[in-house]
């Protein structure tokens, strides 16, 4: 079954524009394969700005989040694997979602004789 995240994302993203706020991601700089600037990460992570006014050529994918911006007037590609985003809200109001990191796992990784975990539903604000 695919992930339900990038989904969440997409959808999450596209409230936050159709009411006109500033939707922020905010990503574990730690995770290997992401493609991020450097000297804007603090404590592992790093909050992007993903205005369409501050970006250009926003794909967000079902594995990964990619687009141009600019970093102290340098153009730079991010590359945010969905499994690296952390939350998704709007600056203005902190409206969004936090995502759980523990319950990320690999793709193409087979269960471990998991026993099922309850649902669970929390409020964000």
């Amino acid at each position: 079954m695919t992930s339900l995240k990038p989904y969440l994302i997409r959808s999450i993203y596209e409230w936050i524009v159709d009411n006109d706020l500033t939707p922020h991601l905010l990503v574990d700089a730690e995770n290997s394969n992401a493609i991020l600037p450097q000297q804007f990460i603090e404590d592992g992570k790093i909050i992007l700005n993903i205005r369409p006014q501050a970006i250009q050529g926003l794909i967000l994918g079902n594995n990964e989040v990619q687009f141009s911006a600019r970093f102290s007037g340098k153009p730079m590609n991010i590359v945010a694997p969905v499994t690296a985003i952390m939350a998704i809200y709007a600056k203005e109001n902190g409206k969004g979602m936090i995502f759980d990191q523990e319950d990320e796992e690999p793709e193409n990784t087979p269960p471990e004789n998991k026993t099922p975990k309850r649902p669970s539903l929390r409020v964000v604000k």
